[in-house]
């Protein structure tokens, strides 16, 4: 578990630009409880203090004041404030500063170095493996791409052996197929790893895909709080998805139909939900994923559709209708079981079907993403 419980005022030099959009009175003022284990995600525009509050955990605040604990060990309070070297923290930022004069190999064990040989838990071949480092360990770095660069950054901060990864948009100066080279990666860590991670994005995609726990922060200040994917289906908050609005579901295949080339999923913990059926990812029975349900992809029917070519119809109850960010636009709130699904539909067409919250319909799943 951390405890974090920060307040910090940034009056601003003249003339130095501000990594909150410019505004010299920015404040920030959050209290957070974040699981143990597992990704946690700071997510929000540029400017509302996602880096800030990534730095206050880091020890690079030295004015935040307020409280940090992790797992029952106080770093920060009103009394004693541990400096950066002496947390044990991985931080990785945007880009990758290595050492240029170092290889690969030499990059990753430079962490690994630092730290005293009994508190070592991760060595510098481990670290490769889950970063796919290992036919790169012998390269200079001054020949990587930036994807390669970036997985040397954190496969180094791994090798320090943290008791908290910090992520400061890793991906954000990557191209869309570097990024495709990465992910699997991250999503390896949050597998493997029993540590907690704190990641900074403005993406949703890359939250979806990575974030257990969500912060939505805004102006210094968290919005809201909770279970990715609980947040991602409340159609009140003001999450930056655009046409990537959707819900975020655990589900494990259940069956494949070999003939149709399809696999049958069935929604599981947290949350169990509906059973979908999507192409076969070519994963075995049992095997647990990670899904996307985009509300764009989600239509909404108030009989069973007799003849359709969507194969996913769902009784479903409608729990909320909301606007959206085009006036001509509501999201519907849709309730399969215990499980949530987001439909977004014309005004028109909900004023047409008379629907409303506690009206019984049809949900029709379109498509279904697979993240993991």
């Amino acid at each position: 578990m951390i405890e974090a419980r920060f307040r910090l005022d940034r009056a601003l030099q003249r003339g130095l630009q501000s990594s909150q959009g410019g505004n010299p009175g920015f404040r920030l003022e959050v209290d957070l409880k974040l699981p143990g284990r597992g990704v946690s995600a700071l997510f929000g525009p540029s400017g509302c203090g996602k880096t800030t509050l990534l730095r206050c955990l880091a020890g690079l605040e030295p004015a935040a004041h307020g409280r940090l604990v992790i797992d029952g060990q106080t770093w920060h309070d009103d009394v004693e404030q541990w400096p950066p070297h002496r947390r044990a923290v991985g931080l990785v930022f945007q880009e990758a500063s290595l050492f240029e004069h170092l290889d690969v190999r030499g990059n990753i064990a430079f962490g690994w170095r630092r730290v005293p040989a009994a508190d070592r838990r991760i060595s510098v071949q481990q670290a490769a493996e889950w970063l796919d480092l290992g036919p790169l360990l012998g390269r200079r770095v001054t020949g990587l791409s930036g994807g390669e660069r970036q997985r040397v950054a954190i496969a180094r901060a791994l090798a320090a052996s943290p008791r908290l990864l910090l992520l400061d948009e890793p991906l954000a100066a990557l191209d869309a197929a570097r990024k495709a080279e990465i992910l699997p990666c991250l999503e390896r860590l949050h597998r493997e790893l029993a540590l907690p991670i704190v990641l900074v994005s403005h993406a949703a995609d890359e939250v979806a895909r990575l974030a257990d726990h969500l912060v939505l922060m805004r102006d210094g200040r968290v919005q809201a709080e909770g279970p990715a994917t609980e947040l991602f289906a409340r159609p009140d908050l003001p999450l930056p998805q655009g046409e990537d609005v959707g819900v975020l579901l655990h589900a494990r295949i259940a069956e494949v139909d070999a003939h149709w080339h399809l696999a049958r999923l069935h929604g599981c913990d947290p949350t169990p939900g509906p059973t979908l059926w999507t192409r076969d990812p070519g994963l075995p029975v049992g095997h647990e994923v990670r899904l996307r349900v985009l509300a764009r992809d989600v239509s909404v029917a108030t009989e069973a559709p007799r003849a359709s070519s969507v194969q996913n119809q769902l009784p479903a109850v409608i729990d909320a209708i909301a606007d959206d960010t085009h006036p001509g636009l509501v999201l519907v709130r849709l309730r399969v079981g215990a499980a949530p699904l987001l439909a977004r539909l014309t005004r028109r067409a909900v004023h047409a079907l008379e629907l409303a919250p506690g009206a019984a319909v049809w949900a029709l799943v379109k498509s279904v993403a697979l993240l993991d």
